[in-house]
């Protein structure tokens, strides 16, 4: 007897966690419905209801903004050893020799 694992799509996740957020069936009901565990509606619940709070809160928009930040300042960097090894490269006298 082979055990597999089902893959459901996000929407098929979200479907049956919508259900579930609505209370009008228990989670058994649902499970039973969809083919899935209790236990796995119940989580998928809690997981859209925890994304709610995030969304709401601004929270992906911080975090844009933060890996936006982030990426700006690495990118200052990469400019600043790249002009600080061209200078040393000029004052060693390598760069006139080999222009990589």
């Amino acid at each position: 007897m082979t055990n597999l694992r089902r893959k459901h799509t996000a929407q098929f996740k979200a479907k049956v966690a919508l259900e579930a957020i609505k209370e009008e069936r228990t989670s058994i009901q649902i499970a039973s419905q969809y083919g899935v565990h209790s236990t796995q509606v119940r989580a998928w619940k809690k997981k859209a209801l925890d994304a709610l709070e995030v969304i709401f809160s601004n929270g992906i928009k911080n975090e844009a903004k933060k890996k936006d930040e982030l990426i700006e300042n690495l990118f200052n960097q990469i400019g600043q050893l790249k002009l600080e090894k061209d200078f040393l490269k000029k004052k060693m006298g390598l760069l006139s020799q080999n222009p990589f």
